[in-house]
């Protein structure tokens, strides 16, 4: 292996691996300090910490699914999508390097939560924020990394609109 592509993976892994460790220490400092359902008000109602355990997906969907097909929906097939997306981003070494944060935002959100849910039984889930308009859901640090990471890819498309950013299509 030469040295840029040595270089280039250990950045990729270096990234997945800072969005994981983040997430997870986070997590671990709310499961011991903090305790299920308990309201603790950061900035007034804008920013609340709490603390839910959410053996579904986003919003709890599919928390009341059969077991199998939960596990299917919810641990299985995201696994695979993770696998996918780091086949992706190693092998595709054409890809611009916003384009490669975004995916490894994604991909180390993703796999922080799948961490919780597999070893854990259920995502441990804590920011709530109120906008007065709106609400959002309880969320985790692997969330805002997915949506740091999808927001980036909105980013890089935009600035590369016209021109080929992953190669032709064949």
């Amino acid at each position: 292996m030469n040295l840029k592509l040595f270089k280039r993976y250990s950045i990729i892994v270096g990234i997945i691996f800072a969005n994981i460790f983040i997430d997870q220490f986070a997590k671990y400092i709310v499961r011991t300090n903090i305790r299920e359902s308990e309201l603790i008000p950061i900035m007034g109602k804008f920013l609340i910490l709490t603390r839910i355990e959410n053996s579904g997906a986003f919003l709890s969907l599919g928390d009341s699914l059969p077991p199998f097909i939960k596990t299917i929906l919810l641990s299985v097939l995201p696994c695979l999508v993770i696998l996918a997306g780091l086949s992706f981003i190693f092998i595709k070494t054409n890809l611009s390097g916003l384009l490669v944060t975004a995916l490894c935002f994604i991909l180390g959100g993703g796999i922080a939560n799948l961490y919780d849910r597999i070893v854990l039984g259920s995502v441990t889930d804590f920011f709530h924020m109120d906008f007065v308009i709106f609400q959002t859901g309880i969320f985790n640090l692997a969330d805002v990394s997915i949506m740091i990471g999808m927001a980036t890819i909105l980013f890089d498309s935009y600035l590369n609109t016209g021109r080929e950013t992953i190669g032709p299509i064949t």
